[in-house]
This record gives C-alpha cells, structure tokens and sequence, in this order.
C-alpha cells in the first residue's frame, strides 16, 4: 500500500506544489486546509505522516500537534512542522507542541522528501505496529507470549473481538468501522491504566481482535471496565434510528433479512495460573475456544479459563 501523507495548508497553490513533489515519491496525498479539517482526515483516514503548516485557520498547527501528540493511538504518528522563513518563535512552539520535523517556507522539493524518508524510516524502526491503532502488532505479540513462557511468568491473556462488526461495517462502511475499533483500543488502554499494571501489554491482532497480557488478579476489574465503558460508548456509533430500535437489519448470506443486534464484545482470558502452558500455540487455541464460548452469551461478556490441567 502506498505511504498516506496529509498535507494540511490554507493555500491551495501551496498544496499543489507539495502534492506533485510528494507525487515522485509515489505517496497518496490527502489534504486539509485548517486545523479542524486536519483532525478530522487523521481520525478518518488514519495517515502515515503529516505535514503540517504552522498557521493555519481555527486550530492552528502548534494545538493540532498537541492534540495528536496527547491521543494515546495517535502519538506515534511523524508530524512535520512546516514554518515561516526565520521565525525562531514558529519552529520553537512546534517542537514544544511535540513535532518530530521542521521545515521552513520556502523549501526545495528534494529536502522535503529526504525529511519525509528520514521520519518514515525512524517510525518505522522504533514502532512495529497495526497502521489503523499505533498498538503492537502480531511480531511483538509472538515475542510477548514467548517472553512470558519463557521467564516462567505467572500470566493471564485476554482475547478481545466485537460481535457482530462485520453487519456494522457493511451497513456504515468501514471509516466508521475504523473509528469504532481504534475507540475500543482507547477503552482498553484506558481500563488498563486503571485496573492494571505498568508492565502490562495490549496488542492488536488486527480487524477487531485485541489481546492484553497481564496478572491473573487483574483481570476481573479490566474485563468488567472494559464492558462497561464499551458498553455505555456503543449507542453514540449508531443513528437515532438504530439506537432506538437497538437493532441494524441487516442480509445474512442467502439474502434474508435480520435483525442484529447492536455492536457488544466477548472475552476469553487464558492463564497459566491453574495449568501449565508450554507454547505459544496453546495460548492462541484456549482464547479461541473460550472467546467463542463468551460470544454465545448475551451482550458482552467475559469468560475465564477454570479447568485445571497436569502441571
């Protein structure tokens, strides 16, 4: 897939020369033309980089940066600062703002892409992770899982997907599917500053499947956290309509019509508490069997491995 670039300028002129040198490079330029713009396409489009003028109309760049930079799912997204000739003030507010670059008006074309390949290949390098979440991809959570076997850790795994995400994607499409999994990551890693522990991990397996590695004896209070306010946030993903009726009518596979119902997520927490776990692949086969378990309950649930096994 080609690298995603927003380009976030008040002058059209000026947006146009960046999107024909960006165009040599082969990266898709997206655009924004003020600072409300600007958060809405990085929400929505989830780029890889954005290029940012400094002054621009109703948030201006150096609040757009901070805002982003303080987004626990965004903060690692490069932003590049693009400034006034000679203005000490500009590049100052947007370095303390949080930006990784500067560039300062006017600029050659090829300094701005050798800036941009720096930055992309420092991301690139320090953060393995899902483009759609900034989390940890299946790379770090293959080492994390080995990691605790390893180390003879005490450990709990929960598995974590959505019920019924793909009717919601097919009925609201899939930039609001993508908002709805990178606000289930915000819950998550929210419960987690609440209810667990500073060495705890969350990973995104990728679509709408998660996975969190923590202590055994925090796993009911973020389980039921991360219910609740998965819960509560739910009805604000759909109209008024579907809110009311608490259902989507949706076609199954032979075309008839359902009625599904509202988005809910299950859980299954695997532990090497009451049995051995030897291998990464018993991990994975125990969360799928018991998130499938916790999906057949209603709404959404959580369901914990208590069989014992030889150890």
């Amino acid at each position: 897939m080609p690298v995603k670039i927003l380009v976030v300028d008040d002058e059209p002129d000026i947006r146009d020369v960046i999107k024909l040198s960006l165009a040599e490079e082969n990266y898709e330029t997206i655009e924004a033309q003020d600072g409300e713009e600007a958060l809405r396409a990085i929400q929505q489009k989830s780029p890889d980089l954005v290029l940012l003028d400094y002054r621009i109309p109703k948030i201006d760049g150096q609040e757009v940066c901070r805002r982003v930079k303080k987004d626990i799912l965004l903060r690692h997204l490069p932003i590049i600062m693009v400034t006034g000739s000679g203005d000490l003030n500009d590049k100052v507010g947007g370095i303390d703002a949080g930006a990784d670059d500067y560039i300062v008006k006017p600029f050659e074309p090829k300094e701005l892409l050798a800036r941009i390949r720096m930055i992309l290949r420092r991301t690139e390098n320090d953060l393995e992770a899902n483009p759609l979440t900034r989390l940890p991809g299946n790379v770090s959570i293959l080492k994390e899982f080995t990691r605790q076997i390893e180390s003879k850790s005490i450990f709990a795994v929960c598995y974590l997907d959505l019920d019924k995400f793909k009717a919601y994607n097919d009925k609201y499409g899939f930039e609001h599917g993508d908002e709805v999994i990178r606000e289930t990551a915000r819950i998550m890693l929210r419960s987690i500053q609440e209810f667990g522990n500073p060495e705890d991990f969350i990973g995104h397996v990728g679509g709408d499947d998660f996975i969190i590695v923590t202590k055994p004896g925090n796993v009911d209070a973020l389980c039921q956290k991360i219910i609740a306010d998965f819960e509560e946030k739910v009805p604000s993903f759909y109209s008024q309509s579907d809110r009311k009726q608490k259902y989507i009518v949706a076609c199954d596979r032979k075309g008839n019509e359902q009625k599904i119902p509202l988005l809910s997520i299950s859980i299954g927490v695997v532990s090497n508490e009451s049995r051995k776990i030897e291998h990464v692949a018993q991990i994975g086969e125990l969360g799928a069997e018991l998130k499938e378990y916790a999906k057949r309950l209603e709404r959404s649930n959580y369901i914990k491995d208590k069989r014992a096994a030889d150890r």
